[in-house]
């Protein structure tokens, strides 16, 4: 460009507008938006939250039959490779079934999430919690008027720290629960206050006969067979169905595997009548290895 009757332009002509950052509106427009997702939408399956629906110990919502597939061991590459996706997601919050409380919502004529007492929609509007262990939810204003603590659902009590808020935001809540999982870590709990793996099952120490030891490891032996099977052992009814419903899709998942693979594995072999005489009609993998019947020994 250059004497030819044009001109340069400059880089005030080309940026007609300088970026600007988000206003307060817009920031809060993304926001709600976001959380509107989480109380909809289960992060983990990117499906439609819908019952059964649990939380871990940050607040966070999750279908459950997501968190049950979760848990069940990886097969193949593709689903380690999965699960660690979904790992980043959970951030280690979710080991096992009872680090998760099932959240018991009350349910409108529209389907729509409401609070028992006060009849208002839950949702990003909202600020709501649930009680452990009970699970039920509540508009977070209700239980704060609440002098004794007792859950107005199934009137189960519970302490003032068990109250969860539900996709927290602010600093003070995420805070809060964050301690209180150390102190139940502490404790040998976990978030639904059940004992964690492990606890109360450490060897008594001073076992004086080596009979004593060996009635241990008897026991420890027959207890094995039961804990093969992921949903053995599993006493609430629909856990242990939608254990089983999981299993079922991850079992039929793993036949279409493996039927592919085999197929490439039949394609070498050659199926004949044995009582017909190997020679050119034969398999790669059998030609040139049969004996003549009239051969001299």
């Amino acid at each position: 460009m250059g004497n030819d009757g044009g001109s340069i332009p400059t880089r005030r002509e080309l940026v007609k507008e300088a970026a600007r950052q988000p206003s307060a509106t817009e920031l809060k427009e993304t926001r709600h938006e976001q959380r509107e997702y989480h109380w909809s939408t289960d992060p983990l399956s990117q499906k439609p939250l819908r019952a059964p629906v649990v939380s871990d110990c940050n607040g966070k919502l999750y279908n459950k039959d997501a968190i049950i597939e979760f848990l069940l061991p990886a097969d193949g590459e593709d689903a380690v490779r999965e699960k660690a996706e979904k790992e980043k997601v959970l951030l280690g919050a979710v080991k096992s079934l009872k680090d998760v409380v099932e959240v018991k919502f009350q349910v409108d004529e529209g389907g729509k999430w409401i609070c028992p007492i006060t009849n208002k929609t839950l949702g990003p509007g909202v600020k709501a919690v649930y009680i452990v262990p009970c699970g039920h939810a509540f508009a977070d204003s209700v239980v704060k008027e609440i002098e004794e603590r007792k859950c107005l659902q199934c009137n189960e009590a519970y302490a003032e720290n068990d109250v969860i808020p539900i996709l927290p935001t602010t600093p003070t809540d995420i805070a809060r629960l964050s301690l209180r999982m150390k102190t139940l870590k502490e404790k040998g709990l976990t978030h639904s206050l059940k004992k964690a793996a492990g606890a109360g099952k450490k060897r008594k120490k001073g076992l004086e006969n080596g009979e004593a030891k060996s009635a241990e490891v008897a026991s420890e032996v027959e207890e094995k067979p039961a804990a093969s099977a992921p949903s053995a052992g599993i006493k609430n009814s629909a856990t242990a169905s939608l254990t089983a419903k999981v299993l079922k899709e991850q079992e039929e998942r793993n036949k279409r595997r493996k039927m592919d693979t085999n197929g490439n594995l039949q394609s070498l072999f050659s199926s004949r009548d044995p009582s017909k005489p190997s020679g050119k009609g034969s398999d790669f993998m059998s030609r040139g290895f049969s004996i003549p019947a009239n051969a001299k020994r």
